[in-house]
């Protein structure tokens, strides 16, 4: 009332008409959270700007050396420093260019072009595990939002337990020891509300990491999704999709034919590269106003690898050791792309299946179950121990159906992103 009356009049109406609120926390569905990744994560931006980077060198390997231009005084005498006095003085100009042996500037070409796209498929690489990992952050934060729910569920069903058992006993019909379980049982879910509220908080930490937004920052995960999971292919036609889907292994490609450029690059080197260069040469008339004819020279000059043993063998020796690393690493990382598939898939398989049995089977069952339970128990027909057991067991598997469901969905992005392909579903 005294805020009221001192407040300015149209801070009053604001107030009643409700137009003064607090900001709602943002709706982050997993579809705007992926796009918000790809829009402003730097990872991502930071691939790409190498990259980008990158593909500007090929066009700069690819041309000839910048020619270069000089002026030179040649043979001037140093007692009178006069143009005129001899007849080898004269004042110079000239252009020189280098050409490099033929074939050097393609194959650099080449070298820098299967890098730069080598680069690009990075960049697809980096963008599908990025978003693996907002897709399991997302499904990590709804896990541990709808266990926070259930557990909030099950505090209140306690405490009508708690409510009945004392009444019971009250009365004469129920013992102390069912109220004192039920205390304990609550204060169990009361430390689990702790532990789920804390994992929230670092969750939604590396989420706004993924997002480059501040730590601070408040969203809400939606109340309903859409749970079904999809049918996948065979594991061998995920092993056919990844062989020409996954950016890692495209990009590796890329690397070895970089790295045979680059050899036949080194083997190049045994030959050598050109100089040629023009020169005009000006002379002063004599002293005595006889006209001089002026120089025109020429040059052409080579490198001569001398040194071939030390220099270009060694050279080759070492793209070649590049080569067969590059080719190793390709394998390596097919070895293990097949791992990951297999066992994402795996993965899937079996959390899908206990998603499902849970939601048919198990949890309306154990619905069933607890509300026999609680009926049974208010007639004395059946004892609060078994009554808070079932219920109990009711909040594990509840708990259980949205971590399979959940662990389906982050194998699923895993799948995805090992892949190298956005739909892999049947």
């Amino acid at each position: 009332m005294y805020f009221l009356n001192k407040a300015p009049a149209f801070l009053i109406l604001l107030l009643i008409s409700g137009t003064l609120k607090a900001e709602a926390p943002q709706l982050l569905t997993l579809k705007y959270a992926l796009n918000l990744a790809l829009q402003s994560n730097p990872s991502l931006a930071q691939m790409q700007a190498r990259s980008d980077a990158l593909a500007a060198i090929p066009s700069q390997v690819d041309s000839l050396p910048d020619p270069v231009i000089s002026f030179n005084a040649l043979n001037l005498p140093v007692d009178s420093f006069d143009t005129a006095q001899e007849n080898m003085t004269q004042m110079q100009g000239g252009i020189s260019q280098e050409i490099p042996f033929f074939g050097k500037l393609a194959l650099r070409e080449q070298a820098a072009s299967y890098q730069a796209t080598a680069a690009h498929l990075e960049v697809t690489e980096t963008r599908f595990g990025l978003l693996r990992d907002v897709k399991q952050t997302w499904w990590a934060l709804l896990y541990l939002h709808r266990a926070l729910e259930i557990v909030l569920v099950n505090q209140d069903l306690l405490r009508q337990f708690v409510k009945i058992a004392r009444k019971k006993y009250e009365v004469g019909e129920g013992l102390q020891q069912d109220v004192l379980l039920a205390q304990l049982e609550l204060s169990k879910l009361l430390d689990t509300e702790i532990r789920l509220t804390s994992a929230i908080a670092k969750a939604k930490a590396q989420m706004n990491a993924l997002l480059d937004y501040p730590e601070n920052y408040i969203f809400k995960i939606p109340k309903h999704i859409q749970e079904a999971l999809p049918e996948l292919p065979t594991e061998s036609a995920l092993f056919a999709y990844a062989e020409h889907s996954r950016a890692l292994l495209s990009s590796s490609r890329k690397s070895i034919k970089a790295a045979q450029s680059r050899l036949d690059l080194a083997k190049k080197d045994f030959f050598p590269d050109f100089k040629v260069a023009a020169f005009y040469g000006g002379r002063a008339d004599t002293l005595s106003g006889q006209q001089r004819t002026d120089f025109l020279s020429m040059k052409l000059s080579m490198n001569v690898p001398i040194f071939a043993a030390t220099k270009q063998h060694k050279a080759v020796d070492q793209r070649s050791s590049e080569l067969m690393q590059q080719r190793y690493t390709l394998k390596e990382q097919w070895n293990r792309v097949r791992t990951e598939i297999s066992t994402a898939y795996s993965d899937f398989q079996q959390t899908k299946h206990q998603a499902v049995l849970f939601k048919s089977g198990i949890i309306p069952q154990a619905r069933q179950t607890v509300a026999s339970m609680l009926a049974g128990y208010q007639v004395n027909k059946v004892d609060f121990l078994n009554l808070v057991r079932s219920q109990i067991t009711l909040y594990n598997y509840e708990t259980q159906y949205w971590k399979a469901l959940t662990l389906a969905n982050q194998a699923l992005a895993q799948l995805i992103a090992v892949v190298g392909k956005d739909e892999i579903y049947e």
